[in-house]
């Protein structure tokens, strides 16, 4: 009789994710390299009171992730950044998907046809995750690095991909993280942002109203797999006062092609 065998390289307890199969080190030394890449610039002692965490216990874990080229410090030790081996690391999880380099080019159409920063998104964890950024020459605009991430429900690309999610999907993820409030206009309750998701299907684009931060506006389109389902989003950001509501059709029709510019480029299909 044959016996299947686990995948090679798997424990038996590879889907069991209780306190007792995590390495506490690594994981207190990953949550670190999040605050440091959260916070850049902050010392030991302030790295030790926001981890609650020992100095010691946060030197020596700072010092192993040097050892490695993640963080790195200036100023004579003093200060924390994150160094180039966390780069290279980011840098291999972008070479996944094909999205990000198709994306560029649009991108850059986008921001010189709008006047206004383009951004690349994907969900992570229940939130978006932003990839990448082409920023306007603008003095006053958006920024949002890559790393950067946001709730799904106050941010342009996460309203986006909401509004092509399943109801279950999108039921899942609210269960999980909530409608917290960010600003006066943020949608906290669930037939709020279900009335707004209806909105966004029928139109082609999500609009972040100053849902995020006061006097900002987002303008967002999603971007489909060979399925017909949301794996990306694309935006542009900037002041309140630049992208007026009465430009919403103009601005959205632009994003809304540079979306499906990138759909079409990555083999993607409209649902």
């Amino acid at each position: 009789m044959a016996i299947s065998a686990r995948p090679r390289g798997r424990p038996k307890a590879f889907h069991d994710k209780t306190d007792q199969n995590t390495i506490q080190a690594l994981d207190r030394g990953l949550s670190l390299l999040e605050r440091v890449a959260a916070r850049p610039g902050l010392s030991l002692s302030e790295l030790a009171a926001e981890s609650g965490e020992a100095v010691a216990t946060v030197f020596r874990a700072l010092v192993t992730l040097q050892g490695h080229g993640m963080v790195e410090a200036e100023d004579g030790g003093q200060l924390w950044h994150i160094g180039p081996g966390a780069f290279r690391v980011g840098n291999a999880f972008l070479r996944r998907t094909k999205v990000v380099e198709r994306a560029r080019q649009p991108m850059d159409a986008l921001m010189r046809d709008t006047g206004e920063t383009a951004n690349l998104g994907i969900e992570a964890g229940d939130e978006v995750l932003f990839l990448s950024q082409v920023e306007t020459h603008e003095a006053i605009r958006a920024f949002f690095p890559p790393g950067t991430k946001a709730p799904m429900h106050v941010s342009g690309i996460g309203k986006a991909l909401l509004a092509w999610y399943s109801e279950m999907r999108v039921a899942r993820i609210l269960a999980a993280k909530g409608l917290e409030r960010s600003t006066p206009a943020t949608h906290v309750t669930a037939e709020a942002l279900r009335a707004d998701l209806a909105q966004i299907r029928m139109r082609g684009f999500a609009i972040d109203d100053q849902e995020r931060a006061p006097g900002m506006r987002c303008i967002a389109a999603p971007i489909f797999n060979s399925h017909g389902e949301p794996v990306a989003g694309l935006s542009v950001s900037g002041p309140a006062f630049r992208i007026a509501l009465e430009e919403a059709p103009r601005i959205g029709a632009l994003v809304r092609a540079a979306a499906d510019r990138v759909t079409q480029a990555t083999g993607g299909a409209q649902p």
